[in-house]
């Protein structure tokens, strides 16, 4: 708040404020914390405390030596005597307190499993965003088994979901209606026809071209991202032709990140070889 201009609630803290913080904790104590672990201690409601490096971290920046120097700075003389009386006080007031914060910090749990079209589970990893009032969003993917779990105090969950292979949609259920729901998507067959005609398991290679001349557009933005982020590669239509029609065992390892189409055609591409 001294160097910087932001909310003085840090749930309303954006990733560029986020970004200053970042700057700023490694300007005064040389440490970082990364953006998952901001959200997972500030913006969410977390179950436990952080590391106890991490508290020592924080208090350092906020000028105490120490998380047990911050501690003791916070409680007051009067807390500081330990006699019996207070201490009988405090044995039975706590338990009090713990189950009225549980009772009114209790949350509601969301549980969804994604279908395709012939209701048969979706095991590929699904992208999730759920959205928030006020807030940024929250991004998760589905498990092994094609589910999602989400826990919040509201009474209702709204969330995009995304996969190359299924058409985008906004999913919005209530708690009341929340039985392990299970959620179709549609199918988007343009994505699953390339997904074929990149799995190498075709015979007749000049059809396999032709197939791919008329699924793509003449005008396609084409992008190869390289792992770890080495870089992004552009190809023409005829570089990412040739690349799906030579059969090579690269093929089975093309995967799919994002498309788009114009007129029936894909009009971008984004892929990489894992």
């Amino acid at each position: 708040m001294e160097n910087h201009s932001a909310p003085s609630d840090v749930k309303d803290w954006n990733g560029d404020t986020i970004v200053m913080f970042q700057e700023d904790l490694f300007q005064e104590v040389k440490g970082k914390v990364s953006e998952k672990w901001f959200y997972t201690y500030f913006k969410n409601e977390s179950s436990k405390l952080p590391r106890v490096d991490m508290l020592n971290l924080l208090s350092s920046y906020v000028g105490f030596e120490n998380w047990h120097a911050f501690k003791a700075s916070h409680i007051s003389e009067e807390k500081k005597s330990n006699s019996v009386k207070k201490l009988s006080w405090l044995i039975i007031f706590i338990p009090i307190t713990i189950v009225f914060m549980v009772t009114m910090n209790s949350k509601n749990e969301f549980k969804f499993c994604f279908n395709d079209d012939l209701n048969s589970t979706i095991v590929n990893q699904i992208d999730i965003k759920v959205l928030q009032d006020d807030q940024s969003p929250l991004y998760f993917k589905t498990d092994s088994l094609g589910c999602f779990n989400y826990e919040t105090k509201s009474d209702k969950i709204t969330f995009v979901v995304y996969s190359p292979y299924y058409k985008t949609d906004t999913i919005v259920r209530s708690i009341d209606k929340n039985e392990h729901q299970s959620i179709k998507l549609q199918s988007d067959d343009y994505a699953l026809v390339l997904k074929y005609y990149t799995s190498g398991n075709v015979k007749d290679w000049k059809k396999h071209k032709h197939k791919l001349q008329q699924l793509i557009h003449n005008d396609a933005q084409i992008y190869r991202f390289y792992e770890d982020n080495i870089g992004v590669e552009i190809y023409t239509k005829e570089d990412f032709v040739r690349l799906l029609t030579i059969p090579t065992k690269t093929l089975k390892k093309i995967k799919v990140l994002d498309k788009s189409y114009e007129n029936n055609q894909i009009k971008t591409l984004k892929f990489t070889v894992k």
